[in-house]
């Protein structure tokens, strides 16, 4: 499709060709199905409807410099998708079947992925929902499976740059032992009102802190939160993180490097103590913090004062980059390469 413009891709939903469905019915997964279809059709007592019975994941493709293509890290996302089935009550697909359609759907939009060095690549979103009409308050019997795929520029339309950051108390992202843990879409939903007041006030996410205390970093915005101290790669744990795929590959690199990794309770007064600090995901990788307003108690923490990434966060993310794409060698076996 020559007439796409990589580079003035947004990171925002576009057509593919097709998309890939299995559905799980009489207590069994059906065959994977190919689909030409945008659309979803279902009853109307469907438990996602009504109960919010859905979960969702992200990955992506890269096509490298020898124009192979590559997905990064599939059945780490597989695992999470059956963890969030676990938690919310829906059936769980398997692996196999999960890193079989992944690349089902990609193989047939291969052309949608976005050439090396263009700054895009090809998005592939997983979802999975509860189909089966339910009015009580109970578990679905049938739930629908669909892979799609869209080639999207950056998460950030800066790019690699630092944005700045906001505190708001009065919102919480997950409650300690709710869903937080999980990739459902509630908890996506809930984050919209603090989400759209810090975009207002000029901030790129919001800096939940936990929802028991108001003392502890939670997540930030849709991603990971993490900072560098000196030697140390520091990120917050609590049942109420989602485990980033993205921070578990950073934590990996940075013990690579010979950096010292801890991940544990951070407390909101550490953030005077930390060099650098930057979200991280599969949408936008790393996005590093210039600054983290605390907007309730009238606090600002700095970690750049130019506006640029610090030195620890943009070697991450070289790195990183780098082995997703090719460029560097896979020496964790990270990479599926499409053939």
């Amino acid at each position: 499709m020559n007439e796409i413009d990589w580079s003035k891709l947004s990171f925002g939903y576009m057509k593919a060709d097709y998309n890939v469905r299995c559905t799980f019915k009489d207590g069994k997964w059906g065959e994977l199905r190919v689909c030409d279809s945008e659309m979803v059709e279902m009853h109307m007592a469907a438990t996602v409807l009504h109960y919010g019975q859905a979960g969702f994941e992200g990955l992506k493709a890269f096509r490298g410099k020898d124009g192979k293509i590559r997905i990064f890290r599939m059945d780490e996302n597989g695992k999470r998708l059956i963890s969030t089935s676990k938690g919310i009550m829906m059936a769980e697909l398997p692996l196999e079947k999960f890193e079989e359609a992944v690349l089902k759907v990609v193989k047939l939009n291969e052309h949608l992925v976005p050439p090396y060095e263009s700054g895009a690549t090809l998005y592939i979103r997983p979802v999975l929902f509860g189909t089966g009409p339910q009015v009580g308050v109970k578990p679905a019997n049938e739930f629908e499976f669909i892979i799609f795929v869209m080639p999207v520029g950056p998460y950030f339309k800066e790019g690699f740059m630092t944005t700045p950051v906001c505190v708001l108390r009065h919102y919480d992202r997950a409650a300690p032992y709710g869903t937080g843990r999980y990739k459902v879409g509630g908890n996506y939903a809930a984050s919209l009102c603090a989400g759209e007041e810090a975009h207002a006030k000029g901030y790129s996410a919001v800096l939940y802190l936990d929802a028991r205390q108001k003392k502890y970093i939670d997540e930030c915005g849709p991603a990971n939160f993490f900072a560098i101290k000196g030697n140390k790669y520091i990120t917050p744990q609590s049942e109420s993180i989602l485990p980033s795929i993205t921070n578990k590959s950073l934590m990996t690199l940075a013990d690579d490097m010979g950096m010292e990794v801890e991940q544990r309770p951070v407390l909101e007064d550490e953030l005077n103590t930390f060099d650098e600090a930057g979200m991280c995901g599969t949408a936008a990788v790393i996005s590093p913090i210039s600054r983290i307003d605390d907007l309730d108690e009238n606090k600002t923490y700095t970690f750049s004062k130019d506006g640029k990434p610090g030195e620890v966060c943009t070697k991450l993310y070289k790195r990183l980059r780098a082995i997703q794409y090719g460029d560097e060698a896979d020496k964790f076996n990270w990479i599926t390469v499409v053939e």
